[in-house]
C-alpha cells in the first residue's frame, strides 16, 4: 500500500511467456499488494507462466484486442478493490522499478492519471525507440496538445498509473478494443476535469518486446489524429459523442469475494 491505498499492477497480455518473468520478479512487492495479468487469447506459455508465479489471471477464450484487454484488466482490479492501478506490460519494456513512484504520485491527490513518458529525457532513442515511430510520436502529441488543449510530453506511453475514482468515472466501454484505446482513454479524462502528471520512464526495445508493425502504427495514427477532432468539435459544441458523455457506458464491475483477492485464477 501507498498511503494506506491499495496499490494493483496489471499486465494487459499477450504472448509474454520470455519475459513475464522478469517483469515480475522487478515489482517492489512491498508496495504492490496485488497483481493481475490478463491474457489475451496467447497461443505461447503466458498463462503457465502466470500459474507458477502465482499471478491471479483472467483468460480470454478469443483474442479481444489491446483496448479490450484492457478493459477486462481495470474491471477486475476494481472487483478485487484497487485504489491505485498501474498498468504494466509484462514485456519488460517499461522499467517496473517506477511502480512506486508512479503509484505515490497518484496518492499525493494531485494527479488522477501518471503516465511513463519515453520523452521526457532521453529514454526514447536511446532505448532503441525507431526513429520513424520518435518523429510520429512528436507530431501526435503536438497536434493533441493543440487540439485538446493540455500539455503533455507524450500520449502514447502504455504504462499508466490510475486513480480508482478515474476509472469508474470514465465510460471505457465507448472506447474502442484496438490500440487507439489509449489515446481515448486520456481525452476522456480531460473532458471529465482530471488531471494528468508524467514521469521519465526509461524503454526497451528488443527482439521479444512487444510492438506494433508499420501499418497497423498508420491505423493507430489516423485513430489519434479522429480522437482529438472528435474532442475539440464537442468543445465547440458540434458534435455530441457517447465517449464524452456522463451517460456513456462504463466499466461493469462485479465485486470479488474478500477470499479471492490476492490469489489466482
Amino acid at each position: 500500500m501507498i498511503s494506506g491505498k491499495r496499490v494493483c499492477v496489471v499486465m494487459p497480455a499477450y504472448n509474454a511467456a520470455k519475459t513475464l518473468r522478469r517483469t515480475v520478479d522487478e515489482l517492489d512487492r512491498t508496495v504492490v499488494d496485488d497483481v493481475i495479468l490478463v491474457d489475451d487469447a496467447s497461443p505461447d506459455e503466458t498463462v503457465a507462466v502466470a500459474r507458477e508465479l502465482g499471478l491471479h489471471h483472467v483468460v480470454h477464450a478469443q483474442n479481444r484486442g489491446y483496448g479490450g484487454n484492457q478493459k477486462t484488466c481495470y474491471a477486475e482490479a476494481l472487483a478485487r478493490g484497487a485504489e491505485i492501478v498501474v498498468m504494466l506490460h509484462p514485456d519488460y519494456q517499461y522499467s517496473p522499478a517506477l511502480v512506486p513512484a508512479m503509484a505515490a504520485m497518484v496518492a499525493s491527490g494531485h494527479f488522477d492519471c501518471v503516465l511513463g513518458s519515453r520523452i521526457l529525457g532521453v529514454g526514447a532513442l536511446r532505448g532503441g525507440m525507431p526513429l520513424w515511430k520518435y518523429v510520429a510520436n512528436r507530431f501526435l502529441t503536438f497536434f493533441e496538445n493543440v487540439l485538446l488543449g493540455y500539455k503533455l510530453a507524450e500520449y502514447h506511453t502504455g504504462y499508466r498509473a490510475f486513480s480508482r475514482e478515474l476509472l469508474e468515472a470514465l465510460p471505457l466501454e465507448e472506447n474502442s478494443d484496438d490500440f487507439v484505446f489509449d489515446n481515448q482513454f486520456l481525452a476522456q479524462a480531460l473532458w471529465f476535469g482530471f488531471d494528468i502528471g508524467e514521469i521519465s520512464c526509461p524503454a526497451r526495445y528488443f527482439e521479444e518486446a512487444s510492438s506494433i508493425n508499420f501499418r497497423r502504427s498508420v491505423k493507430y495514427g489516423f485513430g489519434v489524429l479522429g480522437t482529438a477532432i472528435e474532442f475539440r468539435l464537442a468543445k465547440m459544441g458540434l458534435r455530441r459523442s457517447a465517449r464524452l458523455s456522463d451517460t456513456g457506458r462504463k466499466l461493469a464491475v462485479v465485486p470479488a469475494p474478500a477470499a479471492s483477492r490476492g490469489g489466482a485464477a
